[in-house]
């Protein structure tokens, strides 16, 4: 008889990205925007977690965690990155993100507060190309060689015979 596995499901280290903690700027000196937040490279067939940690931000307020989250993805159109979960643990969000057009450059805006009330916006990007090899459509275009033409983003270039 067989006995179905238990899972407990472990965040995946390599997709974090984690909010700088505030730090106060000497009197007469002008703060320099840090530079944007950003995840790894997403292939569309993807579908994995991501995973967004604001304990920086939060750090010496005890007790202090995410009480409300609001995420958004720009461009949002037919086709485009789809978010098909979102939670909170403790200080991190995490999102599974799914699809994505090759070439894209998503934008995933955060409108967080905290328990104690405090509110964080913060946008981190997601860049999607193509990283697998996609299967050769009959109607392709191929070069001498064997090898599809693809446009600027990976997609195949295809006849218009009919």
């Amino acid at each position: 008889m067989s006995t179905p596995a238990a899972h407990v499901w472990i965040p995946s280290h390599a997709r974090v990205v984690i909010v700088d903690s505030f730090i106060p700027v000497a009197r007469g000196t002008t703060a320099i925007a840090p530079p944007p937040l950003n995840w790894p490279t997403k292939d569309p067939g993807d579908v994995l977690d991501y995973i967004l940690d604001i304990g920086p931000a939060i750090i010496g307020n005890d007790g202090d965690s995410i009480a409300t989250l609001d995420v958004s993805s720009t461009p949002s159109n037919p086709g485009d990155l789809t978010i098909q979960n979102s939670t909170t643990d403790g200080s991190r969000v995490i999102l599974w993100l799914s699809g994505g057009q090759a070439g894209t450059v998503y934008t995933l805006t955060f409108a967080i507060t905290t328990v104690n009330g405090r509110s964080l916006l913060r946008s981190v990007l997601l860049p999607v190309l193509l990283l697998s090899v996609p299967a050769i459509p009959a109607a392709a275009i191929l070069t001498t060689t064997g090898a599809m033409l693809t446009d600027q983003n990976g997609n195949p270039v295809l006849s218009s015979s009919g």
